[in-house]
């Protein structure tokens, strides 16, 4: 069994109360994301109502489920009302602007664009969606199996101080299954139940391949290199939010291998390779209408903006 040791154990910027459940073992399904953004437009308090799964058409543990994929992805967030004990949530506005029929930019999750940008959220979420960033971000080693991942979890878990209850390796387990549910075809048998053979929207982007079967293990690897569906458009955007989350304000000019490789970077959560970052950042002039420029001057490889750029208005880009 390979080693999948963990890169670093220090704290992150982005490191928040880790977790590892609220999915209730189901990666999200195609409707679910608008069902959630919806339901909360309609009536804030209603994932806290016991008619929840009859007014969404699940059952109540999916109506958990998109409760939390909506979290997760940022498309819905809670209000903070201390004269209301309920927990009231509304759409973000990446949420409204998305989802938001029939004026929303893609509803029905029919461009990839779409995906691509909930999973650059989920993956970037390291409070609602640890299993899921960590592997994308923190895990070294580009094939693995389902118990090597679990292991190596539980062997970071052991060293994050954030996290002060220590979760039991079944609920990890739990959350490594939904995980590769999340972007790997399903192979249930027949016997298996219906509702769990349907395969999340994430499986299209093709980001972890099933190589090969050792030892009576399905292996898995990440799949690196050019991403033919990511526009140019939305790795703008993604670098921009990128940029904002882990420098506010205080730098001008980013290295490449800050892009490729630092955490939460996307370089490392859509696993690209040298090549084609550089295909993408040659034509960031062009897409910022020169608010950002690439220059390998020197073999000094970086960008650089001159102002910042506004996330709705990079979103709406996106699209046109």
């Amino acid at each position: 069994m390979e080693n999948l040791s963990t890169t670093e154990h220090t704290t992150s910027p982005y490191r928040k109360n880790p977790s590892f459940s609220g999915h209730q073992t189901f990666p999200f399904r195609y409707t679910w994301l608008k069902k959630g953004v919806d339901a909360v437009r309609d009536k804030s308090n209603i994932f806290t109502e016991d008619n929840a799964p009859v007014t969404l058409g699940v059952g109540k543990n999916m109506a958990h489920s998109i409760r939390h994929w909506c979290l997760a992805a940022d498309l819905i967030e809670k209000i903070e009302d201390e004269s209301d004990p309920r927990d009231g949530f509304k759409a973000t506005d990446f949420g409204e602007k998305i989802f938001d029929d029939p004026e929303g930019y893609d509803p029905y999750l029919e461009n990839p664009a779409t995906l691509w940008w909930i999973h650059w959220q989920i993956a970037t979420n390291m409070e609602r969606a640890s299993t899921w960033s960590w592997a994308f971000n923190f895990l070294n080693y580009p094939e693995f199996t389902r118990d090597s991942l679990t292991k190596a979890l539980m062997d970071w878990i052991k060293h994050e101080k954030k996290i002060k209850r220590q979760p039991s390796e079944n609920t990890i387990k739990k959350d490594v299954n939904c995980f590769f549910r999340t972007y790997c075809l399903s192979h249930s048998p027949e016997a298996a139940i219906i509702e769990d053979t349907f395969d999340c929207p994430l499986v299209e982007l093709d980001l972890i391949r099933e190589v090969q079967i050792e030892h009576g293990e399905q292996r898995y690897q990440f799949n690196l290199g050019p991403k033919p569906s990511l526009t140019d458009s939305m790795f703008v955007l993604t670098i921009t939010d990128f940029w904002n989350r882990q420098f506010p304000n205080t730098k001008n000019t980013l290295s490449v291998s800050e892009i490729m490789y630092s955490k939460l970077s996307p370089g490392q959560v859509f696993k690209l390779d040298e090549n084609s970052t550089v295909t993408y950042l040659e034509k960031l002039k062009l897409v910022t209408d020169g608010a950002m420029t690439y220059d390998d001057t020197d073999g000094l490889k970086q960008i650089s903006r001159t102002e910042n750029l506004d996330m709705l208005e990079l979103l709406k880009r996106v699209y046109e």
